[in-house]
């Protein structure tokens, strides 16, 4: 896996906009709760240390995540977010449902950044062990849910510079 040699918190924070004043929407999964309360929280901090307040952090939680794609549509349609972040684990099993909810998700994700001309950053880990997935929800190699907020930011950030 690519994160084996990087950890997911490692970044320049002289690269990374300031957040005050944006708005973000945050779509939890439910699903394997230890790992994505872990993501959604570097996900808060990240923003929260790059100026963001805490009013314009706005949580909402789905039951899994193949429900993610239609939460951050949801979100996407009040229009009053700069982005919204997908956050989900979905672990390898022994059968297929990890291909189809994996696929399904990061198709429906891209496909909402183009259709409402908004970030909405995948944030959803696809390991192949529980391990896996705690290494990078804090563990080892860093926080998933970090690298999300920086990319949303960062995101956000080129769309308010690109319309201004």
């Amino acid at each position: 896996m690519a994160s084996a040699l990087k950890n997911l918190s490692s970044y320049d924070a002289t690269t990374v906009p300031s957040a005050k004043g944006m708005r973000f929407a945050i779509v939890v999964s439910k699903w394997n709760t230890e790992i994505t309360e872990a993501l959604y929280e570097g996900a808060k901090e990240t923003f929260l240390k790059f100026g963001a307040s805490e009013a314009d952090i706005v949580r909402r939680n789905v039951p899994g995540s193949f429900e993610l794609t239609l939460g951050a549509q949801l979100m996407a349609e009040r229009k009053e977010f700069d982005a919204v972040i997908c956050i989900g684990v979905v672990i390898q099993g022994e059968t297929k449902h990890f291909d189809f909810i994996c696929d399904a998700v990061a198709k429906g994700i891209t496909d909402l950044n183009i259709k409402y001309n908004l970030p909405v950053i995948f944030g959803v880990l696809t390991p192949n062990t529980i391990q896996q997935a705690l290494d990078r929800a804090g563990g080892v190699h860093g926080n998933k849910g970090d690298e999300a907020a920086i990319t949303a930011i960062k995101m956000a950030a080129l769309k308010n510079e690109l319309e201004a």
